[in-house]
C-alpha cells in the first residue's frame, strides 16, 4: 500500500480556513479520494478534551508555556492515533491546523520562542505536513469576519496587535518552508478562494507524479 498525503490548513483567525478546508474536502470525495478530516486542537476523544480547556474563555489565567504544552499534548495524541496511521494506510488527511499555528501563536505572538518548535518536533514524531495551504487574509479583515459571525473563543479574544504578530510570523514561515507552503489569497468569496485551493492542489499533484 502507497503512503497517503497530509495537508494541513493554516491561517490566521477569521481566514476561513476551516471553511475552506471542508469544502475541499467534499471536492477530494468526489474525485474518488479516501479522505480524513480532523482538527486541531482536537481530533480524538483526548485531544477534544484538552481542545475546551485551551479555547474557554473563562481560563485568563492561562499562562503562555501552559498553553503551548497543552497544544504540544493534543497534538502528540492526535499523530499517534489518528494522522500517522491513516497517511500509512493511503488516505488523504485534512487538518484544521498543525505545528505551525503552535510557532506562529505561541512561539512568535506570545514570544516562547524555539522552545515551542523543539516541543512539537517530539509531539509530531516526524510527521510534516506534504503540502500547508496557509489562507493569507488580514489580521483586521479577519477581525471584521469573525465579529460577523459572532465568534469569540479565548484565542479571537486576544488583542489585534497579538493577531498582528501571528499573521507575520505565518508569512516568515511560508518563506522559510516553500517546498510545503501554498500561500492562497482568501479575500473574495468562497467559491474563489477554494477554486486558487484546487487549481494549486492539481499543480502539486502532476509535479509529485513526474517525480
Amino acid at each position: 500500500m502507497s503512503r497517503g498525503l497530509f495537508i494541513s490548513f493554516e491561517g490566521a483567525d477569521g481566514s476561513g480556513k476551516s471553511t475552506q478546508y471542508r469544502i475541499f474536502a467534499e471536492y477530494l470525495k468526489q474525485q474518488g479520494y479516501d479522505i480524513l478530516l480532523t482538527r486541531e486542537p482536537g481530533g480524538t476523544p483526548i485531544s477534544e478534551s484538552i481542545r475546551s480547556i485551551i479555547l474557554d474563555p473563562g481560563n485568563k489565567e492561562m499562562s503562555d508555556m501552559t498553553e503551548a504544552l497543552l497544544f504540544a499534548a493534543s497534538r502528540a495524541q492526535l499523530v499517534s492515533q489518528v494522522i500517522k496511521p491513516a497517511v500509512e494506510q493511503g488516505k488523504i488527511v485534512l487538518c484544521d491546523r498543525f505545528m505551525d499555528s503552535s510557532i506562529a501563536y505561541q512561539g512568535y505572538a506570545r514570544g516562547l520562542g524555539d522552545c515551542v518548535r523543539v516541543i512539537n518536533e517530539y509531539a509530531v514524531e516526524g510527521m510534516q505536513p506534504d503540502i500547508t495551504f496557509f489562507l493569507d487574509l488580514s489580521p483586521e479583515d479577519g477581525r471584521k469576519r469573525n465579529k460577523a459571525a459572532g465568534k469569540a473563543d479565548r484565542m479571537e479574544q486576544e488583542a489585534i496587535e497579538f493577531h498582528d504578530k501571528v499573521y507575520r510570523a505565518y508569512l516568515s514561515l511560508a518563506e522559510i518552508y516553500k517546498d510545503r507552503f501554498v500561500v492562497i489569497d482568501a479575500s473574495g468569496s468562497v467559491e474563489e478562494v477554494q477554486e486558487r485551493i484546487r487549481r494549486s492542489f492539481i499543480e502539486r499533484q502532476s509535479l509529485r507524479s513526474e517525480k
